[in-house]
């Protein structure tokens, strides 16, 4: 039995939390643009913390686990 976990984790909050997809935070002009299709290396990081953040609660303090087979 294979934890699935990780990896779908890892590929929800990768597509959620790409800058400039959703939302970017900080943005270019204001603080926080949506759907602005545009990035800038500020936003790059705040976005890995926090996926990083999410990613480490989830897998590491909550324990989701989901097993196939």
């Amino acid at each position: 039995m294979a934890d699935w976990a990780p990896v779908l984790i890892g590929v929800l909050l990768f597509v959620l939390l790409s800058p400039g997809l959703l939302l970017q935070f900080p943005g270019e002009s204001k603080r926080l643009e949506f759907g602005g299709m545009e990035t800038n290396g500020k936003a790059i990081a705040v976005h890995a913390l926090f996926f990083f953040a999410i990613y480490a609660v989830l897998i590491l303090v909550v324990h989701v686990h989901i097993y196939t087979g």
